[in-house]
């Protein structure tokens, strides 16, 4: 039966929702698609108001940070319709939730031609429930996703805890602030709220901090705030954040779970180097977002304090039977405490239920009037009848710097230890922690804790992994494993988590293809933007049906075109067939893949060690090569062994020229390398990405065309008279947009024309190759067809390197066989280099492993003098 609203939207509603226009043209929303104005929000919120009608209905909102899903929200909040927000990603909440609750209105994702948008499906024209006038938004509570018990939040919370945020953040109508947590979460949604009601713009995206689009974007847009949980700063540090030029950084704030004191006082201190505050806070979904705040100026010096309450709220202390030191239970009352929970849908009648909060915290008022939590009342375990507090040891480990979460049982404590550990000592120190007999404690190792999407530890499946069924049984989690095993043995990297990606890995051009195949047939079609995601974003459910193969397959360009390169330049050198310019198409290529891997990075030193590791994989096999040639051919001299011909005989055209191209690509490398350590330089190429390089390509345009009359192409290296061509391959990878894809197009088609006179086919080969690769990412293929382009284009280095000396003993019988011959052999020799490299490592880290080993079995006192 359906039931009227029990009051007209017009009366309920959350004012920092229903007054956008009131900020007029100020920008209120930045995205990579361009900026909205707060009266062209307004006008959608309203737009969108109307379509949800003036009968108050329950809305289901599968959330996400992208435009569409904030409008849905806030026109839900302006109208006063209830609105349940879950997260748009997760179609399994979402679907739990609509059979728990039979929302009226469904609004969830849809993925079109243009990207994800958020469609209304009205499932009816009036409420089938009772809903209560102040019910404003239902949320589950942290760490439950998808389960039926939410937490009622009314009009009254929503702009209380709002207003109470903005004010002691000292919020300003300048302030833009990055979404960098989702808008389901309660934490991630106050960031949203309380900068809209001060007229602030929100830097709406779903990128990762630990990726460089993240960061390009939050300095183009004059980010000066973020928002980061535990795991957020786990990122930064592993980027660099602490190197950042953030100019326009005003404040950071932390919740969403206990950060160490250390690294609480560490970033307050950075903050007051770097010009910008850190505000540590402590909050609940029950009480809307938000309970209390440590102001900046105590972080550095407090840092193991939650701090005092927020304006309007108030604590106090619950005596425990058996507290000692003043510790009791943390409660809560303020104009933001929710009305109550919710499990079933004749809830959402319900009025308030609640008017103060227990927060299930254990904390102590201390005498400079500072909370500090000291444990969780929930999380207590009895081991052999002791009173066991996981936190206390947890925190007991973190000091030894293990990253561990613990789990109390009758018979033992579990100590789940995330990365490298010595579970002796982890055992022996836990059992310190808390007086238990050593026996009595059980360790278990895992690469990576599993995390719910805001960061915090999922101790469900972290209660799976400690459990005594085989980790392969354990779904959450297991393909995410596969693809970082498939990492770990290309990149030949250890020290891969979930939240690795190919880029921050130091993955470069010569291993791209091999991973992009292998991925590919492991997870089905990649996105073009595979190689800067976290890897545990590439592990969706719409991996291949196993044992199935699919013969239609699509083939990345860039992959394409170094396959069909070096063939026609192996076929050409053998003349077998005359189709020149591969090589100078080549080095457009490079050029795009250099700005897609070494650019991206948001650390300098990161671009410039991984910049360095490309150059010896190209350098040191071919010189290792021109070694072997020596000894077996006449073709090169010492210059060649160094990669110096064309530095030394500029005007070389005999055998010694052979190399020209691997002497352009490594001087060209080594050259941004050098120009990277300049800071200066660094900060330019981030804030000018797509310019930088164009002007670089303008500049080469004065040797292109021998402006000087120096008779560039004879009396110059190669690289002054071709690194316009790479330029344009770094400016088509830095420009998405239409007008710079036309720009590089137009460019590429005026400029190249002429280079070889009288050779038009090769003009026409560069030329459309180039225009393929700036305007067509994908090309359609087959199966087999793929795996045959991906190893001839993963090998085409040594390909280039090795044919000179191979093919002509082959042609001389037949020039087809010289042709596969050459390319076989060049496989080989990637095959071979990729083998010896792997063994190089391997025994590096073994040493390295072996020198850790001894270092821990000697004296506490001594290691800790080696280690320092």
């Amino acid at each position: 039966m359906n039931h009227p609203s029990t009051e007209r939207s017009d009366v309920c509603a959350v004012a920092f929702a229903r007054d956008l226009a009131s900020y007029g043209d100020q920008i209120a929303v930045i995205t990579t698609d361009g900026s909205v104005t707060f009266r062209d929000l307004a006008a959608r919120v309203a737009a969108t108001a109307d379509r949800l009608g003036p009968e108050r209905r329950l809305v289901l909102l599968a959330g996400g940070n992208h435009l569409d899903a904030l409008v849905v929200y806030l026109a839900a909040l302006a109208a006063g319709h209830p609105l349940l927000l879950v997260p748009g990603d997760s179609p399994e909440s979402t679907q739990s939730l609509i059979g728990a609750y039979d929302p009226d209105v469904v609004v969830r994702p849809t993925c079109g031609p243009n990207g994800a948008r958020w469609e209304i499906d009205e499932r009816r024209p009036v409420s089938a429930h009772r809903l209560h006038p102040d019910l404003a938004l239902l949320l589950s509570t942290s760490g439950s996703t998808g389960s039926p018990k939410l937490v009622r939040l009314s009009h009254e919370n929503l702009q209380a805890n709002a207003e109470s945020i903005a004010s002691y953040l000292g919020i300003r109508s300048t302030d833009r602030a990055a979404t960098t947590l989702p808008m389901h979460y309660c934490y991630g949604l106050s960031v949203v709220n309380s900068h809209l009601l001060r007229g602030a713009a929100l830097i709406l995206t779903d990128l990762s901090v630990s990726t460089e689009a993240f960061w390009q974007l939050f300095r183009e847009a004059g980010g000066s705030t973020f928002a980061g949980v535990p795991y957020t700063f786990d990122l930064l540090e592993r980027v660099g954040f602490a190197e950042m030029d953030l100019p326009r950084l005003r404040y950071v704030t932390q919740a969403g779970g206990r950060l160490a004191a250390e690294r609480v006082a560490g970033l307050a201190s950075l903050g007051r180097r770097k010009g910008w505050d850190l505000y540590v806070m402590y909050g609940q979904t029950e009480a809307t977002a938000r309970m209390a705040y440590l102001p900046p100026d105590l972080a550095a010096s407090h840092p193991q304090a939650i701090g005092r309450a927020i304006p309007g709220g108030s604590f106090r202390l619950e005596p425990l039977p058996d507290s000692v030191d003043g510790v009791g239970e943390l409660v809560y009352a303020g104009p933001n405490v929710m009305l109550g929970y919710a499990e079933t849908p004749a809830d959402l009648a319900e009025g308030r239920t609640i008017h103060e909060l227990r927060t299930g915290d254990l904390a102590r008022l201390r005498v400079d009037g500072l909370y500090e939590i000291v444990g969780r009342r929930s999380r207590f375990a009895k081991v052999f009848g002791l009173r066991i507090d996981p936190q206390q040891v947890e925190a007991a480990l973190e000091v030894h710097g293990y990253s561990s979460c613990c789990l109390g049982e009758d018979d033992e404590l579990v100590v789940v230890v995330e990365g490298e550990a010595e579970a002796d000592e982890v055992r022996r120190l836990a059992a310190a922690a808390c007086g238990l007999p050593v026996r009595a404690v059980r360790v278990q190792l895992v690469d990576a804790f599993p995390r719910l999407d805001t960061g915090k530890l999922d101790y469900r499946a972290i209660g799976e992994l400690a459990s005594d069924r085989p980790a392969e049984v354990v779904a959450a989690g297991a393909t995410v494993s596969d693809l970082c095993r498939l990492y770990a043995e290309l990149l030949d990297r250890s020290d891969v988590t979930p939240d690795s990606s190919f880029v921050s890995l130091g993955g470069d051009s010569l291993s791209y293809v091999e991973v992009s195949v292998r991925l590919e047939e492991a997870i089905g079609r990649l996105p073009t933007d595979w190689h800067s995601r976290p890897i545990r974003d590439l592990a969706e459910p719409a991996a291949p049906i196993a044992g199935r193969r699919r013969i239609f397959r699509m083939m990345e360009t860039g992959v394409a075109l170094r396959a069909i390169a070096i063939v026609l330049i192996v076929g050409s050198h053998i003349q077998l067939f005359q189709i020149k310019g591969g090589a100078h198409l080549l080095l457009t290529v490079v050029g795009y893949n250099f700005a897609r891997f070494h650019l991206t990075s948001a650390v300098r030193r990161d671009r410039i060690r991984y910049l360095a590791q490309t150059v010896a994989r190209i350098a040191v096999p071919s010189m290792a090569w021109v070694a072997v040639a020596l000894f077996i051919s006449t073709d090169y001299h010492w210059e060649n062994l160094f990669l110096l011909n064309s530095v030394v005989v500029p005007d070389d055209n005999g055998p010694g020229m052979y190399l020209w191209f691997v002497e352009t690509v490594v001087y060209l490398l080594i050259l941004v390398a050098v120009a990277l350590c300049v800071p200066a330089f660094d900060r330019l190429e981030r804030r000018f990405s797509f310019g930088l390089p164009i002007t670089i390509a303008t500049i080469g345009l004065v040797t292109r065309y021998d402006l000087l009359e120096l008779d560039a192409r004879n009396a110059l290296p190669s690289i002054v008279t071709v690194f316009w061509l790479f330029a344009l391959g770094w400016a088509a990878a830095k420009g998405p947009a239409v007008w710079q894809r036309v720009l590089v197009t137009i460019a590429a088609a005026i400029t190249v024309p002429g280079f070889f006179p009288g050779e038009l086919m090769r003009e026409s080969i560069i030329v459309v190759g180039f225009a393929l690769l700036v305007w067509v990412p994908r090309l359609p293929s087959l199966g087999p067809l793929t795996r045959v382009a991906g190893v001839l284009a993963s090998s085409s280095l040594y390909i280039y390197v090795t044919h000179w000396q191979i093919y002509p003993h082959i042609a001389q019988y037949s020039d087809v066989l010289a042709l596969f011959g050459a390319l076989a052999f060049g496989i080989a020799y990637a095959a071979l280099t990729t083998k010896v490299l792997r063994l190089l490592s391997s025994t590096g880290r073994s040493v390295k492993t072996w020198r850790l080993g001894l270092n821990w079995t000697l004296p506490a006192s001594i290691r800790a003098r080696s280690e320092a």
